[in-house]
């Protein structure tokens, strides 16, 4: 027997064993992101979760003052493994600002990313949404638009409905997803209060309004991960995961967690189907 031969069928146990006590096995689902980890460390987490990956997100603007060879090869490996990368929000934001936004989507299509971030986070970009989409769209690129401001606080229900509408535009002007700011806190910002409580009732009002299988949710914390877990199912979208924490969001949403297997919505059952759908 081959090591090859070998290791298939270590892999073919092991998905027995899951198979047999219900584990779900989702499509990928978390977008975890990369805030300016070594290419070696890069490579070793696509080794070994990019199977799990939706996309991934090549964090804040660190990419564009690292050497420049090792972002080629961050998103080199990606690509090799499977997994689309794009760009976060701030760098386009700043693009924009310096009336540079050709400039930059030309940089991030020649470097190789799949598609950008786009949001008005700390700046008021003067660009309509149909620009931007088409911009991107003639670079190969896919668009995502950030609803949220990152220093206003926390979402309200008098502002949920601007949040909502802007979203709308982005949809309709051909905006792959929506991805909802939490920044690296999860705290005092978007959908969290100042303790890192989820406000449910506001992030059902933007489920029901652009629909689940739009929405990204970032979730850079342990509470909140498991608060959006818990609350809408294995089917949500999540984000801003770091990178060392994606199998335990993972193991989370299949119900291998301590914490998740008393919840009949993520418990591993007999039952259990074998892909996720998404709420519409």
């Amino acid at each position: 027997m081959t090591s090859n031969q070998g290791e298939t069928i270590r892999r073919s146990h092991l998905a027995a064993y899951l198979d047999a006590i219900g584990v779900r096995a989702p499509s990928p689902a978390t977008c975890p992101f990369d805030p300016g980890v070594a290419p070696a460390v890069l490579a070793s987490h696509l080794e070994q979760s990019a199977h799990l990956m939706l996309s991934l997100k090549v964090s804040m603007a660190c990419w564009m003052i690292a050497d420049e060879s090792a972002t080629r090869r961050k998103v080199a490996s990606a690509r090799t493994a499977g997994v689309p990368t794009h760009t976060g929000g701030g760098p386009y934001e700043v693009a924009v600002a310096h009336g540079r936004l050709a400039e930059y989507l030309d940089l991030c299509g020649e470097i190789g990313f799949d598609g950008i971030e786009c949001g008005a986070g700390f700046t008021s970009p003067d660009v309509s949404p149909e620009r931007v989409v088409q911009m991107a769209s003639e670079r190969a690129l896919t668009v995502e638009y950030e609803l949220g401001k990152k220093h206003d606080g926390a979402f309200d229900a008098r502002r949920l409905q601007a949040l909502i509408d802007e979203g709308q535009r982005w949809l309709q002007a051909g905006a792959k997803r929506l991805v909802i700011e939490a920044r690296e806190t999860a705290a005092g910002v978007g959908l969290f209060d100042t303790d890192g409580r989820l406000h449910v009732p506001l992030a059902e009002q933007l489920v029901d309004a652009l629909g689940m299988a739009t929405l990204v949710f970032e979730a850079p914390t342990k509470s909140s991960q498991f608060a959006l877990l818990d609350h809408f199912g294995p089917q949500i979208l999540l984000a801003n995961v770091p990178l060392d924490e994606l199998l335990r969001v993972e193991i989370y949403r299949r119900g291998l967690h301590s914490d998740a297997f008393s919840n009949p919505e993520l418990r591993p059952t007999t039952s259990a189907f074998t892909s996720v759908g998404h709420r519409p």
